[in-house]
């Protein structure tokens, strides 16, 4: 089966009713996780952005609490699939505010996770690659809003 254009979805759902469209939400939402969790989020925390910001950095603390410090090889699954969650969480979001704040709280969690990520170059290279990402994307942003994440880029 191949997916139409993204053009010819929105002039079908435009004529289509509100209960019609609920109905396709609602069985979306019970064929793929990531499908529920958009909807969650646009529905329930898109209106507090603070809050859902708070709540991912919960997760994150909680997902480093639970990594697996046996060796070097666990902890890098381990980081990978955390920054893997946190990109699907800014996709839901897609502000360039919280991708900037959500980025420098995992690369903070990195810097200071022990055993230290100086004794691993994909560590290393791990976090140099977000800084590098979360400048550009702070390049983007207001200038008092540049000075004030720069200022935190500062003291990673």
């Amino acid at each position: 089966m191949k997916a139409v254009a993204l053009r010819e979805i929105k002039q079908e759902l435009n004529t289509l009713s509100p209960q019609e469209i609920q109905e396709l939400c609602l069985r979306l939402s019970r064929f793929k996780k990531e499908n529920k969790e958009l909807l969650t989020y646009l529905l329930f925390e898109s209106h507090n952005e603070s809050g859902y910001i708070e709540s991912v950095k919960g997760y994150i603390d909680e997902e480093f609490e639970l990594v697996n410090r046996d060796s070097y090889f666990y902890i890098r699954k381990s980081t990978r699939k955390i920054l893997r969650n946190i990109k699907k969480y800014i996709r839901y979001s897609q502000k360039k505010e919280t991708e900037v704040e959500l980025l420098i709280y995992f690369c903070s969690k990195l810097k200071n996770f022990t055993p230290s990520i100086k004794n691993s170059v994909q560590l290393q290279n791990m976090y140099n690659r977000q800084l590098i990402l979360v400048k550009k994307t702070i390049n983007a942003l207001h200038e008092d809003l540049q000075y004030d994440y720069n200022l935190l880029i500062n003291e990673l």
